[in-house]
C-alpha cells in the first residue's frame, strides 16, 4: 500500500491553490477598486482646484499648452461662425433698408419735375444699387461659414475626442501617482505585501504612460 501522507497530500495542495486563487481574485478586485477610488479623488481635486504635486504639473506643462492652444482655436471657430451669421443678417436688413428707401424717392422724384426729383431720382437709385452689391456678399459670407463649420465638424470635434481620451488617460496617471504616493508613505520594506502593492501601482502608472 502507498503511504496515507501520498493520499492527503493532493487535496492539500489543491487547498493552497484554492487560496492563492482566491486571494489572487480578491486582491485584483481590490485594486480595481483602488484604482477607481484614486481617479475619482484626483478629478474631484481638479474640478474644485486645489493644488496639486507642482512637479508633476510642470511635467505636463507642454500638453497643457497645447490643450490651451486648441480651446482658443476652437473658441475662435465658434466665435467666427457666429460673426458671420450676425454679419450676414445686418448686411441683409440694411440692404432691405436701401432698397426700400430708394424706391421711395424714386417714386417721389416722378411727382417731382424740377432739379430736385432729378437729384432724388439719381440718390434712390444709387441706394437701389448699393442694396444689390450688400446682397451679393451672402454668396462668399455662406460659403466661408460652410467652410469653417466644417473645419470644425471634422477637425474639431475630431481632436476634441482624441483629447477627451487623453485628459482621461492623464486624470488615472496622476490618480495613480497619488495613490502611490500613499503607500510610499506607509510603505515598511520588512512587510512584502505593502511592497508588492507599491509595485504593482507601479507597474500601472508606467503602463499609462
Amino acid at each position: 500500500l502507498l503511504p496515507c501522507s501520498f493520499h492527503t497530500s493532493p487535496t492539500m495542495y489543491y487547498g493552497s491553490s484554492a487560496d492563492r486563487y482566491r486571494d489572487f481574485v480578491e486582491d485584483s478586485t481590490s485594486h480595481k477598486l483602488k484604482n477607481v477610488y484614486w481617479s475619482t479623488k484626483q478629478t474631484v481635486i481638479r474640478k474644485l482646484g486645489r493644488e496639486e504635486d507642482k512637479y508633476v504639473v510642470a511635467s505636463d506643462s507642454e500638453l497643457d499648452a497645447k490643450l490651451a492652444l486648441f480651446k482658443s482655436v476652437q473658441t475662435t471657430c465658434q466665435d467666427l461662425i457666429l460673426c458671420t451669421d450676425r454679419y450676414f443678417q445686418r448686411i441683409y436688413g440694411l440692404s432691405q433698408a436701401e432698397n426700400e428707401m430708394g424706391r421711395f424717392l424714386k417714386s417721389k422724384s416722378s411727382e417731382d419735375k424740377t432739379r430736385a426729383g432729378k437729384m432724388l431720382a439719381a440718390v434712390g437709385k444709387a441706394l437701389s444699387h448699393s442694396a444689390q452689391q450688400r446682397l451679393a456678399l451672402q454668396n462668399p459670407l455662406t460659403r466661408l461659414q460652410q467652410e469653417v463649420q466644417t473645419f470644425r465638424n471634422r477637425a474639431i470635434d475630431d481632436t476634441a475626442s482624441t483629447i477627451k481620451r487623453t485628459e482621461a488617460a492623464r486624470n488615472e496617471y496622476r490618480g495613480a501617482l497619488l495613490w502611490m504616493k500613499n503607500i510610499s508613505e506607509e510603505l515598511d520594506p520588512d512587510m512584502g505585501k505593502k511592497l508588492e502593492k507599491f509595485r504593482r501601482v507601479q507597474t500601472q502608472v508606467r503602463s499609462v504612460l
